[in-house]
């Protein structure tokens, strides 16, 4: 493929009047992408039909162009990057997946990816560029200005994953001893500079010691003789830079807070949270708890498949070891399988209830524990509504599959004894069910990693214990 010249910035903006309307067959429903669009503008692609594609883009949102490329394969994506990556609007590479941003970014020359850094908001400049590789990352670096370099070297020296790495370092701070008509006329000088969007004021003294916030709606509703000190709201949740991202949003979710300012150790202001950042954690953190309850580290759509492969294959081989165990205690009951073959056919279904029932206990404490919704005060509690809600499942179905069995093979006994089988293991599943996750808790074990790998065992090992043991004394 020759190499082109750089295309022209683009000349459709987003939204503007007189640009090019949309057949009816590919517009979208407004809450997601159609795939008549998306086929558009690959069938586009493919002819390599630039101003086509830009007539089928002008009007996407963010969310839109990101959903487009995490629709679209890796080679698609590179070959469009390859015709024209200036169609994409600079915000739009901020809502991609992070694994789609390292692909796309680490396929751009280091100037472009400095330009594309240089114009975003400082928590999403951070954001575009932590993941990418250590000795690209400083190429980059190298390219920005002294002020862009500075704001995110100082970033990325906080934690992975820490209220320093999430906020942003445009903010508007004020004297605690300004009038509110000082303040409207300083925001309307200042228009240029300070941030598009804010939701708060943040009042300081002569040091930067957050001395408190004032929502906009309070200002503006103020008469401009009044004193900023008076109108200060005290209850301040500044939060220190180095707090946990999960911290931050549980504070954020529990108070119900627009914005918080963020705080060095000196307790002096370096930047400042809004919702909009805790949106994208709390999405986050549920995402990973899902995945670890499946034994999957991170989500792989888009990774290589050989990394993927070897991230699930630890996990599975854990498995294979339980279930080596759970094997095992079956080859105890040999012979009592031999001597009555309908038990080979029916254990699976006491096994199988009783890792359902576990699972369902156990996602539900699981996410608990996420939310901060379990104290010791009501953890008991818990523990002991699961344990009888698997009682009274485990009767309703022991009725169920004892009539089944009794009809099925002619043996009232063996109706009972699966019956009870049955009862016993959705005891256990939801005693363990909601015990597993609170016991690796307290030990400091993450319960969303290890969780599901015990409770199959345990399930799994007294499903078959109970059911194979009562049909040696009772059918044998």
């Amino acid at each position: 493929m020759s190499e082109k010249e750089p295309l022209p910035p683009l000349s459709i903006e987003r939204g503007a009047v007189g640009s090019p309307d949309l057949s009816e067959d590919v517009r979208d429903d407004g809450f997601s992408l159609s795939d008549e669009r998306i086929s558009d503008i690959l069938d586009a692609l493919y002819e390599e039909d630039i101003e086509t594609i830009r007539t089928l883009m002008y009007d996407l949102s963010d969310a839109d162009t990101a959903e487009l490329f995490h629709k679209m394969g890796r080679d698609e994506r590179r070959h469009f990057f390859e015709k024209d990556h200036q169609i994409v609007p600079i915000e739009d590479y901020a809502h991609l997946d992070y694994q789609l941003r390292e692909e796309i970014l680490s396929a751009m020359p280091v100037i472009t990816v400095a330009k594309i850094v240089s114009e975003l908001d400082s928590d999403d400049a951070l954001d575009l560029i932590e993941d990418l590789d250590p000795i690209f990352q400083k190429a980059i670096l190298k390219q920005l200005s002294a002020k862009d370099r500075i704001a995110i070297e100082e970033g990325l020296s906080y934690p992975e994953e820490s209220a320093g790495r999430l906020m942003q370092r445009e903010y508007v701070a004020i004297p605690e001893f300004w009038t509110v008509g000082k303040t409207i006329d300083y925001l309307r000088a200042a228009a240029d500079e300070i941030p598009d969007e804010f939701y708060d004021l943040i009042v300081i003294d002569p040091y930067y010691h957050v001395k408190g916030e004032i929502p906009l709606n309070k200002l503006i509703r103020a008469k401009r003789s009044e004193k900023i000190n008076d109108l200060t709201l005290e209850d301040v949740h500044t939060i220190p830079a180095t707090m946990d991202q999960e911290e931050v949003a549980h504070l954020f979710r529990r108070e119900g807070l627009g914005s918080a300012p963020v705080v060095d150790e000196e307790n002096r202001l370096v930047g400042v949270i809004t919702f909009d950042d805790i949106l994208g954690v709390i999405d986050e953190e549920a995402e990973e708890d899902i995945l670890k309850l499946a034994g999957v580290d991170e989500s792989d759509i888009y990774s290589n498949l050989i990394p993927s492969t070897l991230s699930r294959f630890k996990w599975l081989f854990v498995n294979l070891v339980t279930a080596i165990l759970a094997s095992y205690v079956i080859s105890f009951f040999e012979g009592t399988i031999q001597d009555v073959i309908a038990l080979a056919v029916l254990m699976p279904i006491v096994a199988s209830m009783g890792g359902n029932a576990g699972t369902q206990t156990m996602t539900v404490v699981v996410r608990a524990l996420a939310t901060r919704e379990l104290s010791r005060p009501n953890m008991f509690r818990l523990i002991g509504k699961e344990t009888l809600m698997g009682i009274l499942n485990g009767i309703g179905f022991a009725l169920i599959i004892g009539l089944v069995s009794y009809f099925w093979f002619g043996s009232a006994m063996l109706g009972v004894v699966i019956g009870i089988a049955m009862v016993f293991n959705l005891l256990c599943a939801g005693l363990f069910g909601a015990g597993i996750p609170l016991f690796l808790e307290k030990i400091g074990a993450d319960p969303a990693v290890s969780s599901s790998i015990f409770l199959t065992t345990v399930t799994d090992v007294v499903g078959f214990l109970g059911f194979l043991g009562l049909a040696a004394v009772f059918l044998v």
